[in-house]
């Protein structure tokens, strides 16, 4: 999945923007003078470990919290509480009434964010086909699985077709079928113009999914960017490799700090970046190469090795 740059400023290129805002509770900081954009048309991710500040700042984004200091604008106007019928809101724990009917709670919500009455119908018709919930538009919500339950807040979330999608945790309870399902509802919306901010603990999900990324660490912004300008100032120092021979040479080669071997494969951990072609002209005409892939470094990697850097 192909990542793209979007411009961020002036000129309504930004959906959302967070200017030096910060958020107490019980005189513990949550959010200390966060800023950060949100470029339009784009998948826009707030990751961070559980506690970091991500459903604080989405709630402050919403106009659930107000801070205690900065500034919040969306889609341009001075809070989502103005920008409301443009906005789709998708929080970790809804609480939907778990009495009322599956197609009568989206026709509510439907109502709420201004569909036109007669097309509030196929909208729905729609949405439960896209979500396989078709066969359960007349159980109470009390009878749905959590899985379904949390397929069912994300169309309530998108129901008025709204041009910014903030999800808090949207992935949470989903089985794996599922969870691609609701991935590539994203990515459509996305393709649509739609702004998405999704907020989730797992980097591996954001990795393959946002175009932008925002990592939080105990309420202050860690790294803000792009997945190939957060990973750029740290390239890859390990490479891994298949070989058929005997390979215990590699240890004693300059170029070389750390060995560690699987069943098939060899992590090589370079002293420096970029002197993996140095290792590969070593390992020619010793043993040979049946494989050789220069490692890169993840989100999780890279986070843990940039808070580590901090701590200390």
């Amino acid at each position: 999945m192909g990542h793209r740059e979007s411009a961020v400023g002036a000129n309504g290129a930004s959906a959302i923007v967070l200017d030096r805002v910060s958020k107490s509770f019980d005189g513990v900081r949550a959010v200390r003078a966060l800023s950060a954009q949100v470029p339009r048309g784009t998948i826009y991710g707030f990751l961070g470990p559980n506690g970091a500040g991500k459903t604080t700042t989405i709630r402050m984004i919403m106009d659930i919290l107000r801070p205690d200091g900065g500034r919040i604008e969306v889609l341009g106007a001075a809070s989502a509480r103005q920008a409301k019928d443009r906005v789709g809101y998708m929080p970790e724990e809804r609480g939907l009434y778990p009495r009322m009917k599956v197609r009568n709670i989206l026709a509510f919500f439907a109502a709420l964010k201004g569909v036109p009455k007669t097309k509030i119908p196929g909208r729905i018709e729609g949405w439960l086909k896209a979500m396989d919930l078709s066969g359960w538009q007349h159980k109470e919500v009390r009878a749905l699985s959590r899985g379904m339950q949390r397929r069912l807040e994300f169309v309530v979330a998108v129901i008025g077709n709204p041009e910014l999608i903030v999800m808090d945790e949207p992935f949470a309870g989903l089985d794996p079928v599922n969870l691609d399902l609701v991935k590539d509802t994203i990515l459509r919306m996305r393709a649509a113009g739609k702004t998405i901010i999704l907020s989730t603990h797992i980097m591996e999900q954001a990795e393959t999914l946002c175009d932008r990324i925002l990592l939080i660490n105990r309420g202050e912004k860690v790294l803000d960017g792009s997945l190939g300008e957060i990973r750029a100032p740290y390239g890859s120092d390990a490479v891994v490799v298949e070989l058929d021979g005997d390979s215990r040479f590699i240890e004693s080669l300059p170029m070389v700090r750390g060995v560690t071997r699987s069943e098939r494969k060899i992590t090589v951990e370079l002293r420096e970046k970029g002197r993996d072609q140095e290792l590969l002209a070593a390992l020619v005409g010793r043993v040979r190469v049946r494989a050789f892939e220069i490692k890169t470094p993840s989100l999780h990697e890279i986070f843990v090795r940039v808070v580590r850097g901090r701590h200390e």
